[in-house]
């Protein structure tokens, strides 16, 4: 074994289990229907029984909120509606106390247009912090720089306020413009604010929307590709050169000094990246595979989007885990605060129950890598039921029903395509308890509690040993076992049954030899199985031998040990 594994291996974060806080929604200590850090802190004793070592918080930094929170104001203070920076320390320090540790997340493509710095450019566009963005000319025509499409929609240009012949690009939101990180200074502030908080004693980053950092230059038109002439500008990232210098330094003068882990947040890497990105001298500790999230994604909109299969998920899960190979480490997710919870993406109507949750939950559970829970996800939350258009808050979701439209569908389809991916369905409340608002809050919650509220919550699933709830437990419990640990923290991964539809099948090889069997379908599935081997998980309570063949009920998830 050479000296970078070693030294990878060595690493705090190999082995561990991580859990994705979406502030906003996850537990308010105040009545004011946000949630908040001292929520976070009161809810620590539930995460640690859930097995978790990391948790991951949305950006809780000052910001008008046009796109909660991802819109930063200021990046060395805390929004007064999540709390204090006080209290970030009291919850580094208590998640310290139960081995827990905080990773936040670092928006650097963009900052929010009330940042000082975007305020002084719109004063001085020609000054110092107007070189901090992209700020360009019109032509006398009219033209703008490109005709590239925001991830929100409409132009990436924007007038600069107060300067009528002059614009500025935001990739994301209008209230959003891009950072220019082709100015050193733009960079060395970055940096700077990211060792501010890793000295403060968070452990880490997810770096976010972080292949977007780097433009193609000079800005010019591509094919349009909707009738709305513009084109969608994640052409021009996948086929820009020169970010790993960015990335590179950005660990080097950061990163590395603090032994850091980070998260990349990459949806558009390219095969040859991936070793540069996460191998033994990544710019990351590890990156999200994003590969059956991004799964059936067409640029005309969200209504030309295929629907994933299960078959289709195991396919993607066996090749990402195939591209890691040995010596590079994911991060394993099914949901998160940006996309529709797993039950509803992943699992057909009938497959939407407890023992469809349980096995879609193993199944990406025991994979190699870190496995991230998202908040609720635990407990198997939902979709929300959405009954119109008008009950949307996510940008995309209302930019997409108005695409849909516009593409001939009716108001009822556009409505059910838009509900099914919206990220509003991620951020409704956690459910807690059957009390009034899910026991998320005691005033008036800033987006609606799912009504099933009463039928999936924390509380009916801690009374009940069956539950998903427990099962999550069981398989964190399992993963930190010490005689099984070292296999699933670096064992290799390797497929079974490839050809076997939706059973999803892996071997963990290490100490100890592991196999973990998913059946996601209804029907009954059989595996002959030659040699001994002894029951460590199961979804169900049983499961039926006959002369050495394993038959798993539909919707059985099992994890065996080899003998």
């Amino acid at each position: 074994m050479d000296r970078n594994t070693t030294e990878r291996k060595s690493a705090w974060w190999y082995g561990r289990i991580a859990y994705q806080i979406y502030l906003k929604s996850f537990s308010d200590s105040n009545g004011d229907g946000i949630g908040d850090l001292r929520g976070v802190i009161s809810r620590l004793d539930y995460l640690k029984d859930l097995g978790v070592d990391i948790l991951w918080l949305s950006p809780c930094y000052p910001s008008p909120w046009a796109d909660h929170g991802y819109d930063i104001s200021d990046y060395y203070d805390i929004d007064p509606r999540y709390g204090t920076l006080s209290d970030m320390d009291e919850l580094i320090a208590e998640a310290g106390k139960r081995g827990m540790r905080i990773l936040l997340d670092l928006v650097a493509n963009h900052c929010s247009d009330e940042h000082a710095w975007f305020r002084k450019a719109c004063m001085d566009p020609e000054g110092r912090c107007g070189r901090y963005f992209y700020i360009e000319d019109i032509a006398p025509s009219g033209k703008l720089p490109c005709n590239h499409r925001s991830v929100f929609g409409g132009s990436v240009w924007e007038p600069l306020p107060g300067h009528p012949d002059k614009v500025y690009l935001h990739t994301f939101h209008k209230k959003q413009p891009d950072l220019n990180w082709e100015n050193p200074e733009v960079r060395e502030n970055i940096y700077r604010n990211a060792a501010w908080w890793l000295d403060r004693g968070i452990a880490g980053f997810r770096i976010d929307a972080v292949t977007y950092i780097k433009k193609e230059l000079p800005f010019a038109d591509e094919p349009a590709d909707r009738e709305d002439g513009l084109c969608y500008l994640g052409r021009s990232a996948e086929s820009v050169e020169g970010l790993g210098v960015f990335l590179r330094e950005m660990r080097d003068c950061v990163f590395v000094p603090a032994q850091a882990f980070t998260i990349g947040e990459v949806f558009n890497d390219q095969e040859n990246e991936l070793p540069l990105m996460i191998g033994e001298d990544g710019y990351f500790s590890s990156m999200f595979d994003f590969s059956h999230i991004t799964f059936g994604m067409k640029r005309l909109g969200w209504y030309s989007w295929d629907r994933i299969t299960t078959e289709d998920y195991k396919q993607c899960v066996m090749d990402a885990q195939r591209r890691a190979g040995k010596r590079r480490y994911l991060s394993n997710v099914i949901e998160n605060h940006d996309r529709p919870r797993a039950a509803n993406r992943y699992l057909p109507p009938e497959g939407r129950t407890e023992a469809g949750k349980k096995c879609l939950a193993l199944a990406y559970f025991m994979l190699r890598g870190i496995p991230f829970i998202y908040q609720g996800q635990e407990i198997g939350m939902e979709n929300y039921p959405f009954r119109s258009a008008a009950e949307f808050d996510d940008v995309t979701a209302i930019d997409e029903y108005r695409v849909s439209l516009a593409a001939g569908l009716g108001e009822d389809q556009a409505l059910e395509i838009s509900a099914g991916l919206s990220r509003d369905n991620a951020r409704t409340p956690v459910q807690w308890d059957e009390t009034e608002n899910a026991g998320f809050t005691t005033g008036m919650p800033w987006l609606p509690v799912n009504p099933g509220y009463t039928r999936i919550n924390v509380r009916e699933q801690e009374e009940r040993p069956d539950s998903l709830l427990n099962f999550y437990r069981a398989m964190a419990s399992l993963r930190k076992e010490p005689k099984y640990f070292g296999t699933f923290a670096w064992g290799d991964f390797e497929p079974a049954w490839e050809d076997r539809g939706s059973l999803l099948a892996y071997h963990r090889k290490g100490e100890r030899h592991l196999l973990v069997l998913a059946n996601l379908k209804p029907e009954e599935e059989s595996v002959l199985l030659p040699f001994r081997c002894q029951v460590l998980l199961n979804t169900a309570e049983g499961c039926r031998m006959e002369n050495g063949r394993l038959f798993l009920a539909g919707w059985q998830g099992i994890v065996l040990e080899l003998l």
